[in-house]
């Protein structure tokens, strides 16, 4: 059984160990993997920069069977996640199943069976694509291409009238790029700067600037972010530090217990317990930090009925928030001694007074190059209407297209958008996949694309019962919303895991591995290992990662960390779940009994 993979990013390398790992006598898959770069990696190799980290945890973002050592940082710089996946294929032998410079350029279906794939190869000399495709006959394809492909630059009037310097140094220059093509500081010292989106990446180039010594630095912003480290810091409470030597990643701090597992199907459909954590975040910042926009963000708030986790990605980009804070923080004394929040601390060189000035998306540029900026009530508005900003660089950090000009239009292939069977593929057309295609508002793309291809594997040999239950893990958006790929990433994980039969009981859990995995997995996040220790892809390293990795992010939290974010709102959504049940459980009954037939004797 051929199949194509299409991408050798994270998303491609595991669908292909996992078809390797799944292949039987009755379903012999054969994967080969399809990429047009020279190397492995995608976004992560193609798309990295100078001083480039991952925001996700190593913990989570590894795939749940080849971890990284105690030695290596939590959060790895994209070079080193690239050596990771390296490493990966050469652990799983996957090096032999990929075709590097290698270009799927179209997909039709086979009126027999099957789909006919085309494409071209480069040659590495010329740097030539080959003119004449060769074809390749595949039972199933997986497309793992990405979300970052095409750049999205949207278009502003008068953005042609920026201007650099009155010298015919090319280094001096007016430069409009997207943010794919920066690479490093050397590209913004001493420049004027204008960022356009304020998403992680934005945020990462916004910081680079300061520390490369920039002029000015402007980060503008359609409609506000939410601000969060991607590793919690020290606070303080009446005067005492609370400090940890190893601060705990935040994406491992959402528990099982009641938020993903033994969850009634009414309270997940109400999502109730995102609207309940948000509240609770909000007031616990605000008593930390002084405000409820975000980790100790004093600006750029989102508007209130957007501001959550069940509407948003969380930017845990947050190194330019001191820069960005500067102009707007104001909290007494009094009120810090009570409770701070406390910022790592700042990176060499110091900029002690530099200020990184945020501003609205600008709605054009004058004839002399001038930004012109919206009216508006937002803070950073107010405080720019007066201000003259005449960037000589402008960078696009405006996010990606994706592209599937490869799928023959005839043969009515589904996109993403149209994958109703968990994001993964169409109902009815199973033999196509889309891998990776879904970001979490908090966690991590590879360990969703790893369920993701352990549930379109057990899908195809018949093992999901159906029909599906409603998918309940979609981030909540407007109808005009442009992104609608948003999910949460536990309850995605999670219901993932129960259609394939992967999802513990937890008294299943307790009889065959004991009371050890069972509390980590209580209060744990949604790690793909969880999901491994049952059903058709259970693994003999879980228990180990579990045992160790895992009960390390919970040993980290602290006793105050796992009272007040495990068990307190444990026993509250138990409750509240059990409340639920009672109803349901008379519900049902009531409505058997006013159903019954009566029947009267005369």
């Amino acid at each position: 059984m051929k199949v194509v993979i299409i991408g050798a990013g994270p998303s491609g390398l595991v669908t292909c160990k996992s078809l390797l790992e799944a292949a039987s006598l009755n379903f012999p898959f054969n994967p080969i993997v399809f990429e047009q770069e020279g190397e492995i990696g995608g976004t992560f190799r193609y798309r990295s920069y100078e001083n480039s980290n991952l925001v996700s945890s190593k913990q989570l973002t590894c795939f749940s069977d080849f971890r990284l050592p105690s030695s290596h940082p939590d959060h790895l710089s994209l070079e080193n996640y690239v050596l990771y996946l390296r490493a990966y294929c050469e652990h799983f032998k996957l090096t032999e199943r990929i075709t590097l410079c290698t270009k799927v350029v179209d997909i039709r279906r086979d009126p027999a069976s099957g789909h006919v794939v085309s494409y071209v190869r480069r040659d590495q000399k010329s740097g030539q694509w080959e003119t004449t495709p060769k074809t390749v006959h595949a039972q199933y394809i997986a497309v793992c291409t990405g979300l970052h492909v095409l750049p999205s630059i949207p278009a502003i009037p008068g953005i042609e009238n920026v201007s650099g310097r009155s010298t015919e140094r090319v280094e001096d220059r007016a430069q409009v790029f997207h943010s794919q093509d920066y690479k490093s500081r050397a590209q913004l010292k001493g420049r004027r700067v204008m960022i356009l989106g304020s998403g992680e990446t934005g945020m990462d180039i916004a910081y680079e600037a300061v520390k490369a010594g920039s002029n000015e630095v402007v980060l503008c912003s359609r409609s506000g972010f939410l601000s969060f480290p991607k590793a919690l810091n020290d606070f303080e409470l009446f005067g005492f530090k609370f400090e940890s030597k190893t601060p705990v990643p935040i994406d491992s701090l959402i528990t099982n217990l009641a938020e993903t597992a033994y969850v009634h199907p009414w309270v997940a459909a109400s999502h109730v317990r995102w609207f309940i954590s948000d509240f609770v975040l909000k007031y616990l910042l605000w008593l930390l930090t002084g405000t409820r926009a975000g980790c100790n963000q004093w600006v750029g708030e989102l508007e209130p009925d957007r501001l959550g986790r069940a509407y948003v990605f969380l930017n845990k980009s947050h190194k330019a928030m001191p820069y960005i804070n500067r102009p707007y923080r104001n909290r007494s004394k009094w009120l810090d001694y009570i409770s701070r929040y406390i910022e790592p601390p700042e990176d060499s060189p110091p900029q002690t007074h530099f200020i990184v000035d945020l501003a609205p998306f600008p709605n054009g540029f004058s004839p002399d190059g001038q930004a012109l900026f919206p009216a508006s009530s937002r803070k950073d508005a107010v405080r720019m209407a007066d201000r003259v900003v005449r960037p000589d660089t402008v960078i696009y950090a405006t996010g990606y297209l994706q592209d599937f000009g490869f799928l023959d239009k005839s043969s009515k292939y589904a996109t993403p958008d149209e994958a109703n069977m968990r994001n993964v593929t169409r109902e009815g057309d199973e033999s196509v996949a889309f891998i990776g295609f879904v970001r979490p508002g908090v966690g991590a793309i590879p360990p969703l694309s790893e369920m993701q291809s352990f549930f379109w594997i057990s899908l195809l040999k018949g093992q999901v019962t159906r029909p599906l239950s409603p998918p309940h893990y979609h981030l909540l958006v407007k109808k005009d919303a442009r992104i609608r790929y948003g999910v949460d990433h536990s309850s995605y994980m999670s219901t993932l895991a129960k259609d394939i039969g992967a999802a513990p009981g937890l008294w299943q859990l307790w009889w065959e591995y004991g009371t050890h995995i069972l509390v980590c997995y209580c209060f744990g996040a949604a790690f793909t290992s969880f999901y491994r220790l049952f059903g058709p892809f259970r693994s003999p390293t879980s228990t180990h990662v579990i045992k160790t990795e895992i009960w390390d992010t919970i040993t980290r939290r602290g006793i105050l960390g796992n009272l007040t974010m495990g068990l307190i709102p444990m026993a509250f959504y138990l409750s509240i779940n059990a409340v639920v049940y009672v109803v349901a459980v008379i519900w049902q009954v009531a409505q058997k009994i006013t159903k019954t037939p009566k029947f009267y004797v005369f």
